[in-house]
C-alpha cells in the first residue's frame, strides 16, 4: 500500500473490482481496501451471472482480486472509516482517507462500492437461516426451491406482491401475515387466484430440524409447514464513510412503505461531492451481482475520463508556464 493513488475503491465486491480492473487496465494507479463482509457470503452459490452461473461466491471475488493485482492494483483488507478533501492543487480536489488500523493514504478519486446491509425481521431463526433456506430474491434463489412449500413473512406492505411472485416457482405458497397489514379485497383477490393461502397471526420463530426448516411457528402455536421462508428485508447503506463525506442518502418508498436507502448519482456513479464516485448496491439497490460488476465497469470509465481531464488541465498549465 503506497500513501497516494489515482484512485481507492473501497469495497472488493463484484461492482468494486470489476471498477478497478477497468482503472488498472488504463494504467491508474489503485488501491481496493475490502473489509471482507461481502453481502451474498452466507449464499453458497452465485446466479444469473453469464459464465459464472452456480459459482461460489467467495471464489468469484478470488478470481477476480487475482486479475486486479495481476495488472498492478493493490488489494488490501481493511476497513475505511473516513475520508475527507485534503486540499485542492489548483487541478482538483484530493483526498484523505483513513483506515480502521491507524493507516491513511490519500487518492485522486474515490470510488464506494460498500454495498448495504439487510436488515432483517426480528423473528427467532430468521438471520441464523439467512441465505440458505430464509431468502428474498426470486431471480437469485427461486429455482431452487422450485417446487418446494414456501412460506412468504409478512412485515409490510410488499408481503403479497412478494408471495405473487415466487408463485411462479411453486405452486405451494402460503402468505403469513405476521406484522404486515391485512391484505386488501384486491390483493385477496390475486391471491386466491394464485391458490395462495393466506394465514393471520404473528409468528414466534423458525422451527428447525436436522438443520432444516420445517416451518413457522406462530404465536398462537399453529405451525404452518415450509421448507423455505420468504422476507422482504430493508436494505440500508453503510454510512460511516458516506457520512464523512457529507454524501447525501435518500430513501426508496414503495407502496408507502421505506424498503431502503441509497446514496444517490448520476448514471455514471458520480455524486453530490466532486471526485466522489458510487456504484453497485450503494447506490442501486436491486443490482444483482452481475448488474453490479456492469456498474462498476460504467463507473470506472468516468473516474477515467475525470482523470484525463484534469489530467490535461495540468499539462495545459504547465506548458503555458514554460
Amino acid at each position: 500500500m503506497n500513501e497516494s493513488y489515482d484512485v481507492v475503491v473501497v469495497g472488493g465486491g463484484p461492482a468494486g473490482l470489476a471498477g478497478a480492473l477497468c482503472l488498472a487496465r488504463a494504467r491508474r494507479t489503485v488501491l481496493v481496501v475490502d473489509a471482507g463482509a461481502p453481502r451474498n457470503d452466507p449464499a453458497e452459490h452465485v446466479h444469473n451471472y453469464l459464465g459464472r452461473d452456480g459459482d461460489a461466491p467467495g471464489a468469484l471475488l478470488a478470481d477476480g482480486r487475482a486479475e486486479v493485482t495481476g495488472y498492478g492494483a493493490d488489494v488490501v483488507d481493511g476497513t475505511v472509516i473516513s475520508a475527507r478533501p485534503a486540499g485542492d492543487d489548483g487541478h482538483g480536489v484530493r483526498f484523505l482517507l483513513a483506515l480502521e488500523d491507524g493507516r491513511s493514504v490519500q487518492a485522486r478519486r474515490v470510488l464506494i462500492t460498500t454495498g448495504l446491509t439487510d436488515e432483517l425481521p426480528d423473528v427467532p431463526g430468521v438471520a441464523q437461516r439467512w441465505g440458505r433456506d430464509v431468502v428474498h430474491c426470486p431471480y437469485c434463489h427461486g429455482w431452487e426451491w422450485r417446487d418446494e412449500p414456501l412460506a412468504v413473512l409478512g412485515t409490510g406492505p410488499l408481503g403479497a406482491q412478494q408471495a405473487q411472485l415466487f408463485r411462479q416457482w411453486s405452486r405451494d405458497i402460503t402468505f403469513v401475515q405476521h406484522t404486515a397489514p391485512a391484505p386488501d379485497d384486491e390483493e385477496r383477490e390475486h391471491l386466491a387466484a394464485l391458490g395462495i393461502a393466506c394465514v393471520a397471526g404473528e409468528v414466534r420463530r423458525v422451527e428447525v430440524s436436522g438443520d432444516r426448516i420445517t416451518g413457522l411457528r406462530l404465536v398462537a402455536g399453529e405451525l404452518v409447514p415450509c421448507r423455505a421462508v420468504v422476507v422482504v428485508p430493508r436494505f440500508t447503506v453503510r454510512s460511516a464513510l458516506i457520512d464523512s463525506l457529507g454524501l447525501r442518502t435518500a430513501q426508496v418508498e414503495e407502496k408507502g412503505h421505506a424498503v431502503g436507502t441509497y446514496v444517490p448519482s448520476a448514471p455514471t456513479g458520480g455524486t453530490d461531492v466532486p471526485g466522489v464516485y458510487v456504484a453497485g448496491n450503494v447506490t442501486d439497490l436491486h443490482a444483482q451481482v452481475l448488474a453490479a460488476a456492469a456498474a462498476g465497469l460504467t463507473t470506472a470509465t468516468a473516474v477515467n475520463a475525470d482523470l484525463q481531464a484534469e489530467d490535461l488541465g495540468r499539462a495545459l498549465a504547465e506548458r503555458d508556464r514554460a
